[in-house]
């Protein structure tokens, strides 16, 4: 079994209940089981400024499938929730995001999917709930709380309530 991360984020619709949603899908049609779950938190929006907060959150899966099966889980996961690829701008609002960001410690370049998630040390949003769940975990060269320093985490806080 693959020890697998995932960061889930969306800015349109009741987010949080798109998550409570979206996590079983992953983990039935994944054949995985959650290993855990951190809180979920409202960012800012990223690449592209002018759009509504987004809520993230991490989640850390244990499953059988490959990378690139758990990717195609991942993207039907999104579209069930009305996530449209193709119609989307880059960076822009969605009802959910999916991102494969490390699966045990392969290093991976295919045209689909490149592991770890090539820009998982750039993104705040994605470290802080990733540093809940696995703070210390080795991904690549670094580990969350290690990347987490040089970055701005302005503006994220974990959201009250059960995730």
């Amino acid at each position: 079994m693959a020890d697998a991360l995932i960061a889930l984020g969306g800015n349109v619709g009741d987010v949080r209940a798109t998550f409570a949603d979206a996590i079983p899908a992953i983990c039935d049609h994944a054949g995985a089981t959650l290993l855990a779950r951190s809180a979920d938190y409202i960012t800012p929006p990223w690449g592209k400024a002018d759009q509504p907060p987004f809520i993230n959150a991490c989640i850390r899966i244990e499953t059988a499938l490959s990378p690139l099966a758990l990717l195609r889980v991942l993207q039907t996961v999104e579209a069930v929730h009305g996530r449209d690829r193709a119609r989307e701008t880059r960076w822009g609002p969605r009802t959910l995001d999916l991102d494969l960001l490390a699966y045990d410690d392969i290093a991976l370049a295919e045209p689909d999917l490149v592991l770890p998630h090539p820009h998982l040390f750039e993104r705040a949003f994605v470290l802080v709930p990733l540093s809940e769940i696995v703070p210390d975990r080795l991904i690549g060269s670094r580990t969350p709380r290690d990347a987490l320093q040089g970055l701005s985490a302005d503006g994220i806080r974990a959201l009250p309530g059960p995730p």
